[in-house]
Parts: structure tokens; sequence; C-alpha cells
């Protein structure tokens, strides 16, 4: 069941003794605490009764005596752990020494009053350790790990239905595009979008091309696609929109790099057979990076890709070296690039 689900369904009644969030969406992570929070409590029992640890500063044994204590003048005790590292295989980042006997006990025998909710906010477990096992298979264990372009329209359309408001589906796309998978970013721009279309209830792909600015990311596509048709000026002129922002042209050149790289190691796996999701796993991206990728990446060969690694190389060498002055070398390696194309 996913994240979404699990909060939406969240009452007095279907609450569990014990959750473990594990993942790196941190949105997911607050949200989900948040909604428990409220489901557990009135204004005025909570601010006592809801207790948050970090195991570099708490041993764990600790941790589990405030779980077995009784609330304080309420029926139900929220208690957090914030950094269950234990179930990772990455170096304490403390010299505590925690009893993990202390907390497999409670998870035999959880408090009936208390609501515990484990979150090891980490790309990845350790899922040979006993105790990730045991958390994984006997509590109820959620994936909060970034949602995929898939899941990010569910999620959007939670929102709206929450909301009473409806939203186009190549409004969604856009916004995809232009926020990617960073929820917390993403509710601000939705928030923002419906404050403009409060009238008439409806988010069209208009309001979110003029209410949602493109990311540097985004912008760093659009000057390569320019720059793939042979369009220089316009690649140039993009370019000069992101100095504009204050974009460093380091910082510009850096993200163009990064571009033709993931292009090239896309292409190549591609060639070779490899799925999308295969080539995301294997480079660690997120899939919709790959998605755009391959859809990108069609104006170039293989051999057009390597020599726009080597000439974005060159003009990083240049301007470190001196040689070059940084904001014309990169509007002079976007001309040769267009060139190319």
């Amino acid at each position: 069941m996913s994240v979404t689900k699990i909060m939406n369904d969240l009452s007095t009644k279907t609450l569990k003794p014990i959750y473990f969030l594990y993942g790196t969406e941190q949105y997911l992570i607050e949200q989900f605490l948040q909604n428990v929070h409220e489901v557990l409590f009135t204004e005025d029992d909570g601010e006592l009764n809801d207790v948050r640890f970090y195991l570099a500063d708490t041993p764990l044994e600790q941790i589990i005596e405030e779980a077995e204590t009784v609330p304080f003048f309420s029926t139900r005790k929220l208690v957090v752990i914030q950094d269950f590292y234990l179930a990772t295989s990455q170096k304490p980042p403390s010299k505590i020494e925690h009893n993990v006997d202390s907390i497999e006990a409670y998870v035999n025998e959880p408090a009936s009053e208390t609501v515990l909710v484990i979150v090891a906010p980490y790309e990845k477990l350790d899922e040979r350790k006993r105790i990730t096992k045991r958390l994984k298979k006997e509590v109820e264990a959620i994936d909060v790990s970034p949602l995929s372009e898939e899941n990010v329209y569910k999620w959007i359309q939670s929102i709206m239905k929450k909301e009473h408001f409806e939203i186009e589906t190549e409004a969604k796309e856009l916004m995809f595009q232009r926020v990617g998978a960073n929820l917390m970013l993403m509710h601000q721009e939705l928030n923002k979008c419906m404050l403009y279309a409060k009238d008439v209830k409806r988010i069209t792909k208009t309001d979110v091309a003029n209410m949602v600015a493109e990311t540097v990311e985004q912008s760093i596509f659009t000057v390569i696609e320019f720059a793939a048709k042979g369009q220089a000026g316009k690649a140039v002129h993009t370019y000069h929109g992101l100095l504009r922002q204050k974009e460093e042209p380091l910082a510009i050149l850096a993200l163009l790099t990064r571009q033709f790289r993931i292009f090239y190691q896309v292409k190549v796996r591609a060639s070779k057979g490899y799925t999308q999701k295969e080539i995301a796993s294997q480079l660690k991206v997120h899939p919709y990076v790959i998605k755009l990728a391959m859809q990108k990446m069609k104006s170039f060969s293989i051999e057009s890709l390597r020599l726009a690694i080597i000439h974005c190389s060159d003009t990083d060498y240049g301007i470190k070296s001196g040689r070059l002055e940084k904001e014309m070398a990169v509007e002079l390696l976007l001309i040769r690039l267009s060139e190319a194309g």
C-alpha cells in the first residue's frame, strides 16, 4: 500500500502501534508525522505527548522507556525516532551505545497507548541485519522513497480532490516537467496555482506555464535542445536569461556537462538493450531523468555526445586556468555546440 493511501486512511481505528518509515522523501515523512499527530491529539494534549529523538543524541533504551511510559494528561502518546541508522550499514555518527534488544522486545509487546514511528531517512537499508528484517516484516513498514512519475500524478490528484479542485492532465505533466519529484516544491507551486485559479477551481496547462517558472535544470534542457537544432541565438538567449537570474556561468557549465554525460551514458546503455528502469538503477538517478534523457538524446549520436563532453571539459579548463573569461567562454561553447548540431 502506498504512503499516500495509508495517510488518507489514517484514523484512531486504523492507527498501528509501530510504523517503520524508510526512504529519503522528507516531505512524505513530515506529512506522515503531521497526520499521525492530528489523529492522536487535540491542540491541548499534543505538545507534551509528541516526543522526538535522534539516536545520535539518545540511547535507544531511553527512547523505549519513553514509549513505555504512560502519556501525560492524555490517552495517547507519539514517540518518533528520526535517524534510525541501526537499520543501515553506515558508520554510527556518535559514540552512544545502543541496545538493539530493547527495541526487538518492544516490537514483541508494544505499549497500547503509544504510537512509535521509526524513521530511517536513508537511500539504502542493510537488509542483512536482523532488526531491519524484523521491522520490515513485523510492523507497518512504509517506503518513503521519491515517488515515480505515475505516483506523483496520483499524489497531485489526491491534493486536488482534498481541495475540491480539478487539474488538466497536460497541466500535471508540465508541472512535473518543471518541478520534478520534489514534493515540497510541488506543493508550494500547486498552492500558487490554486490561488491563481480560485474562481474557476480548475488548473490548466496555461496556468502552470504562467505561474511555475522553469528550474535551472529545465532551462539547461532548453539550451541543449536549441543547440541540437543548430539554433545558437536561442541557446545563447536562454543562457543570458539564466545569467540575469544570477546563476553562475561555472554552475551552468557544470549542469551542461552533467547532462551531456547522462545523455552519453544513457545512449550507450540503450544501444546495448538496457531498459529505462535498468539504466536508472545503474546510474542511481530518478527514472524520470532517464525518461527525459531518452527523449532528448535522439538528436545526438554517441560520437557527438562524446565531443560535447570534450568541449565542455576544454571550456572548464580554459576558465579555471585563466585563459578564458567565464561568461564569454560558456557563450562560445553554446555557439560551438550549435554549429555541431
